[in-house]
């Protein structure tokens, strides 16, 4: 078709924040966040997509999500091509859509990252594939993306923070299993009528616990793209890869491995930088099945039997 797109968008996307977020010595840019509007809203999510708004170019429109509790925290799409393609293919083509989900963390006083063995994804699983809807109220499915990036304050009284290491990543790294993905999204039955009046209820509402890409040590301290592609260098002359990361499929269905390629700003990479083959890096912690206990209250009493 004339006109084809070349770009994917999540290197685009991926290039623009780490012109913004950092200098050309990959040194942190400071910057300053507005004020929490309520409790739902985060003003890093809405810095993010103005600055991907004014820096990806003329024809990509960037859209956040037009209120709390909804997933994705926006689209990156260009238009143009979105009406020359079927459903099918834009489900698979990240050079016509992607949702970008952002998620932000702290770093420790010991220097890592919070919660590296596994974050809260609150009701929606990750997934390299996601459901958003077109205009008619149809439902459309497009590649998903997800943002990882460690903010530090420098002065919190001014709002003025730096992010000291940044991950955008495939959502298949983290998981590619739609059904399941379809499985929690999708509309759920709340226990209702509880409790001696009858007033009560239970929304049986899941919360999700995925691995933290920032976790890696070798992904700390920079910024770095993680695609299921193996072509983007030679698409995108401004990156350069870096490495792979091996991932173990444990469904019995599909027994073997996922392989991804990591890819950073070529300004960032020398004829030094040796590249990296690794093999289940996300860290995971020792899970049980069972939930565990409330904390207990207790009081200093022996009250006689």
């Amino acid at each position: 078709m004339n006109g084809e797109p070349q770009s994917d968008l999540s290197v685009k996307t991926f290039l623009a924040l780490r012109d913004h977020f950092f200098d050309d010595d990959a040194v942190p840019t400071p910057y300053v966040l507005e004020d929490k509007l309520n409790t739902q809203d985060d003003p890093l999510d809405r810095y993010i997509c103005a600055v991907l708004g004014k820096e990806l170019g003329e024809g990509i429109e960037v859209l956040r999500a037009s209120g709390p509790l909804i997933t994705p925290d926006m689209a990156v799409y260009r238009p143009q091509y979105c009406t020359q393609r079927s459903r099918e293919e834009l489900r698979v083509d990240s050079t016509c859509i992607l949702e970008l989900e952002v998620k932000k963390l702290e770093r420790q006083s010991s220097g890592g990252v919070a919660r590296a063995s596994g974050l809260d994804y609150n009701t929606t699983p990750p997934c390299g594939t996601v459901r958003v809807y077109d205009g008619s109220g149809s439902s459309l499915d497009i590649r998903g993306f997800y943002l990882f990036v460690c903010q530090e304050p420098v002065v919190r009284e001014e709002r003025t923070y730096r992010i000291t290491a940044l991950a955008l990543c495939d959502g298949n790294l983290l998981n590619e299993d739609f059904d399941y993905y379809i499985s929690i999204i999708g509309q759920r039955r709340k226990e209702v009528g509880l409790g001696t009046f009858g007033d009560g209820a239970n929304r049986v509402r899941p919360m999700i616990i995925f691995s933290n890409p920032l976790g890696v040590a070798f992904l700390d301290h920079h910024s770095t793209i993680i695609h299921s592609r193996d072509d983007l260098e030679a698409q995108h002359p401004s990156i350069r890869c870096i490495g792979s990361i091996e991932r173990t499929v444990r469904a019995q269905t599909d027994p073997g491995f996922r392989l991804f390629h990591c890819y950073r700003d070529s300004r960032d990479v020398t004829e030094y930088t040796e590249r990296i083959h690794v093999r289940d890096p996300l860290p995971t912690p020792r899970r049980s099945a069972k939930t565990a206990p409330r904390g207990r209250f207790v009081v200093n009493i022996d009250p006689s039997d």
